[in-house]
């Protein structure tokens, strides 16, 4: 008996496992398709984004014996023969295969007017039979007569480059190979990013400000009456982004709707400048960001019993003491989740800011698709968004350090 009973309970134990094995097989069928998905749509484009931030192909692809020559170039004086004639070669094999407008395309990034004086000296390449090359080029154009050219030809002939990166954030290697700022002119881009960052705080603050009671009145609502509710909080997410964006061009232009109900009440004299201003940007992205604030906002707030605060009230509370208290304490997992989608959302907006505001509204994302479909500059538009995901991480970490969102549990 018991040699039989140790045989069922090993047969027993056998089947376990192979059913565990089954179940866990399962699980993973399930989720590798899953797994894979995520892979392909947003773990690829961010690696090919920081990728495309440091990749400097042109120089080193078509002017190779160019930059195999400056190698040993000690940057005092012009480089000698050797360069020129190595340079000479390289643009005759570039026109042959039109490649010396891109050349001058890259170069111009660093030194403005190198386009057209690159495709010149291409065409004079070409007709460059023998040396001395180093005197043909001088006499040419005096921009192969600068120790800087040559610095720039050098530091861009490498297959990876921090040259995008610094200027996304307006800074640029000097001729004396030092991190300095662009001139003053030029700077631009860390006011973007100040602006988007100030852009998207206020809105993260006007839906909080706006959804916490709607909010709260949801949840404390009888259902019939809550539901209703729901439903126009939600009606939003029915209607196209740029639909509504659209609306708020309507509602808030000089002749619309809100101007003239403020001439007709008295309150202002004159149409104000509600539309292609910050106050549009604002108001059109807090429309839209009011649902994603809320919502989370909501699901805490039912789960919170109202016991809660009747005990508070019965030993003494204060109505505001006691949602202050007591109440409050226990949204926080859903006004960190909510404020914190509503602030990654907002950064990458790009439609609503374009149509609604003005010149000096832009945000990072308008300067991305300029960059990537007017300019085809694809390094300095992945720099600029490799950059807006760095600071999302690093503000993510702090919020993270001071909320301790990864700690909290919605309802």
């Amino acid at each position: 008996m018991s040699v039989s009973f140790s045989d069922d309970r090993s047969t027993l134990k056998s089947k376990l496992r192979r059913a565990e094995r089954m179940q866990r097989l399962r699980a993973l069928g399930l989720v590798v398709p899953l797994f894979f998905f995520i892979l392909i749509v947003f773990v690829t484009p961010i690696v090919i984004l920081l990728t495309r931030a440091v990749d400097n192909p042109e120089i080193a692809e078509n002017l190779p014996r160019t930059t195999s020559a400056l190698s040993g170039w000690d940057a005092s004086d012009l480089p000698g023969e050797p360069v020129y004639a190595a340079f000479a070669e390289d643009l005759r094999e570039a026109q042959k295969s039109k490649a010396t407008g891109l050349l001058g395309k890259r170069l111009n990034y660093e030194l403005p007017g190198t386009r057209s004086k690159m495709l010149q000296a291409g065409r004079a390449a070409e007709k460059m039979t023998e040396g001395p090359y180093k005197e043909a080029f001088l006499k040419l154009d005096p921009l192969w007569g600068k120790v800087e050219t040559w610095k720039v030809i050098e530091r861009a002939g490498h297959r990876a480059t921090t040259f995008y990166l610094l200027k996304a954030i307006d800074l640029q290697w000097s001729p004396t190979d030092d991190i300095v700022q662009v001139p003053s002119d030029q700077r631009l881009f860390v006011d973007v990013f100040v602006r988007t960052l100030g852009i998207s705080v206020g809105v993260t603050l006007a839906t909080l400000i706006l959804g916490f009671p709607l909010a709260y009145l949801l949840a404390t609502l009888p259902a019939r009456h809550s539901n209703l509710l729901m439903i126009l909080v939600l009606l939003p997410f029915w209607t196209s982004l740029l639909v509504r964006t659209t609306a708020w061009v309507v509602v808030l232009q000089t002749e619309g709707p809100v101007n003239d109900l403020l001439l007709w009440l008295g309150i202002t004299n004159e149409p104000l400048q509600l539309i292609f201003s910050r106050f549009g940007t604002i108001v059109a992205m807090t429309h839209i960001q009011l649902p994603f604030t809320l919502l989370p906002i909501y699901s805490v707030m039912k789960t919170i019993s109202p016991n809660y605060v009747r005990a508070a009230r019965s030993l003494g509370a204060g109505p505001f003491s006691a949602f202050w208290q007591i109440y409050f304490p226990q949204t926080m997992p859903g006004i960190a989740a909510g404020c914190l989608l509503t602030f990654i959302l907002c950064l990458g907006y790009y439609i609503t800011p374009a149509l609604v505001g003005g010149p000096t509204d832009q945000m990072i994302s308008y300067f991305v698709a300029l960059y990537t479909n007017r300019e085809l500059n694809w390094g300095q538009a992945s720099a600029l968004g490799a950059i807006l995901l760095a600071a999302t991480l690093i503000l993510y970490a702090l919020y993270n350090k001071l909320v301790g969102i990864d700690k909290m549990k919605l309802g």
